[in-house]
């Protein structure tokens, strides 16, 4: 596939935010991408015009009951059939923030099972309690499966920002050392949280900033193709985004949130 041939799908409904902005990371690309509400795709549009699916942030039906959790039931009673499709054909799905808590809800991460029926994982509130936006270092731990980061280096560490209350995630305490060792042995581990010389955070506020369970920041399914992380690529995409560059003398033309993007763009090039 080309890559002015791929088109990208960023859904949105009431409450997600940075959609324009993760659609102008596509762009800038050379890739196709729309921002389509989730009713047009349910009502209009075949879930398989697209080459990728894009879970923005914010904040969808106002996080009630638990953040990404009606979006998650929704998506599932209106499309679960054709989003299992669309996993069953290795096409690539991205959340961010917001997305990450949906994928997580619909039971398509961890994803030990193809879609759970129940929660397999929760990113539940913050502590220290709270809405928590900042810039925080991620360590890329991650060997090669996650098609979204297979063009970082492992170990690099990226800097990227988070805006969140509840990013802290967990396994069920007794299912916590059982599901660590899957992570890691299935190569769905992608990102912890670090300070800026890539030592670990070890659950310390606010290199931590949430108290994520083994500082964990990001992961992937099985297959490497869902893919949900909590800080914002595509608020890390551009030099002027950075939240020292008007201290520096010179900056390179890109931010660490690039990384994610073009990563996936190769996969999609290479696969189909």
């Amino acid at each position: 596939m080309k890559r002015e041939e791929i088109k990208v799908c960023v859904l949105r409904v009431g409450g997600t935010n940075c959609d324009a902005e993760t659609r102008r990371s596509f762009e800038e690309l050379g890739v196709q991408a729309e921002v389509l509400h989730v009713n047009k795709l349910v009502k209009r549009r075949s879930l398989m015009e697209y080459s990728a699916l894009v879970f923005p942030g914010g904040f969808s039906y106002g996080d009630y009951v638990r953040a990404g959790a009606i979006w998650a039931k929704w998506i599932l009673a209106k499309l679960g059939k054709r989003l299992k499709n669309f996993v069953e054909e290795n096409r690539p799905i991205l959340g961010i923030c917001n997305g990450f808590q949906v994928l997580v809800e619909a039971g398509l991460l961890p994803g030990y099972e193809e879609i759970s029926p129940y929660p397999e994982a929760a990113l539940a509130t913050n502590f220290p309690p709270g809405y928590n936006c900042r810039w925080v270092y991620i360590k890329h731990e991650n060997k090669g499966k996650c098609v979204f980061t297979r063009t970082i280096p492992q170990e690099k560490v990226l800097r990227m920002p988070v805006a969140h209350s509840e990013g802290r995630f967990i396994f069920a305490k007794e299912k916590e050392k059982q599901f660590l060792e899957r992570l890691y042995e299935n190569d769905q581990l992608v990102f912890r949280y670090c300070d800026k010389d890539g030592e670990y955070a070890e659950g310390e506020f606010p290199k931590n900033p949430n108290d994520s369970f083994h500082d964990i920041v990001g992961i992937c399914n099985p297959e490497g193709t869902i893919f949900g992380l909590m800080p914002h690529p595509e608020r890390s995409f551009y030099w002027w985004q950075q939240p020292d560059w008007t201290g520096q003398e010179w900056m390179p033309q890109y931010g660490d949130g690039k990384l994610i993007f073009e990563s996936l763009i190769e996969y999609l090039v290479k696969k189909f």
